[in-house]
């Protein structure tokens, strides 16, 4: 049974885990950390981190930036494996979690589905198929009217797998109006839109001479990251030190 205490529990993907895994009889939800507990829960909430008592194998985040913080010390004074799910983390607070995961194992993604960590893992194939061939790489996501980060977590880790196999040398655009200008070769354009209800969806174009190739994933429900986060809890238990990704549980699962 695996143990785990749920950061974040009373925002929408905390609520969608909590109701997941009562359905799993091979974990359990032991404690939950949130600022706000106006919902009641089948386990005791914590307000912060430092309160919370209960042991557990290992902590779920759904949270927000502003709250990874005081989390991260917690698990270092804990020793206890995290499922870092939160979007938006600054350039300081990646050092951070880089830095802590040499003194504890922390698994980290900006999208826990499996889908789409799939889709980032053809797109890099059709990179490297492509690189040669003058294709334009353009990388389009749709989020709901609530969501605060723009670009997402996932445009700009898709964006970063593609530059990784292009060695780095291409730069990312994010507003084409700022300049009239014609778009360069060596160019990654990201774009955002906010807008309704829609859970996810995420477009990879490469546009070449008289030709497009697109990828795509589209989230129907939560579920799907709910269930990701879940297998990544279970996955992690008991691993050695250090940082996990989504591309280690889906090698694992293969």
């Amino acid at each position: 049974m695996t143990k785990i205490i749920m950061h974040g529990c009373n925002g929408k993907m905390g609520q969608v885990i909590s109701r997941l895994v009562t359905q799993d009889n091979t974990a359990e939800i032991v404690a939950g950390i949130d600022v706000f507990d106006t919902i009641n829960n089948p386990y005791p909430v914590f307000n912060f981190p430092k309160e919370c008592d209960i042991d557990a194998d290992v902590i779920i985040d759904f949270s927000t930036a502003s709250a990874i913080d005081s989390l991260l010390e917690y698990v270092m004074a804990k020793k206890i494996p995290l499922i870092l799910c939160t979007t938006g983390l600054s350039e300081e607070q990646m050092s951070k979690v880089k830095e802590y995961s040499k003194k504890t194992s922390i698994f980290h993604s900006a999208n826990m589905s499996l889908g789409v960590n799939l889709l980032i893992g053809l797109a890099k194939r059709a990179t490297e198929i492509l690189s040669d061939s003058n294709f334009d790489i353009e990388i389009i996501e749709k989020h709901h009217n609530q969501k605060i980060d723009a670009p997402s977590g996932t445009a700009l880790a898709i964006a970063d797998s593609i530059n990784e196999t292009l060695n780095n040398e291409y730069s990312y655009k994010y507003d084409r109006s700022a300049e009239k200008v014609k778009r360069p070769k060596k160019e990654i354009g990201i774009h955002a839109f906010r807008g309704g209800t829609i859970v996810g969806e995420h477009s990879i174009i490469f546009a070449g001479q008289d030709e497009i190739i697109e990828l795509k994933h589209n989230a129907l429900s939560k579920e799907i990251f709910a269930v990701g986060s879940i297998k990544a809890a279970k996955f992690i238990v008991g691993k050695p030190i250090g940082l996990y990704t989504m591309e280690n549980l889906i090698n694992n699962t293969l």
